[in-house]
């Protein structure tokens, strides 16, 4: 889910402007209104792919740790 959401912050979708965290200055200081929005998009996209990644790093590890426990299950019966 986090890495759907980062894709469509990377690419501008307008149904998540309201998840985007702008300020009145971001937009009424711009000389070029869209670049400051379309960072503040790309940020947020990276900020999920981010938390993405530490999502799968955590689950590998648990499944590790699971693997490794039943091993030590197995031997000791």
């Amino acid at each position: 889910m986090l890495a759907m959401l980062g894709i469509f912050f990377t690419t501008h979708s307008a149904v998540l402007i309201h998840d985007v965290p702008v300020k009145d200055e971001d937009i009424h200081q711009d000389t070029n209104p869209p670049h400051r929005i379309y960072d503040l998009f790309g940020k947020v996209g990276y900020n999920c792919f981010i938390a993405a990644a530490i999502y799968v790093v955590v689950g590998a590890f648990s499944c590790c740790q699971m693997r490794l426990n039943k091993q030590k299950e197995y031997l000791v019966h």
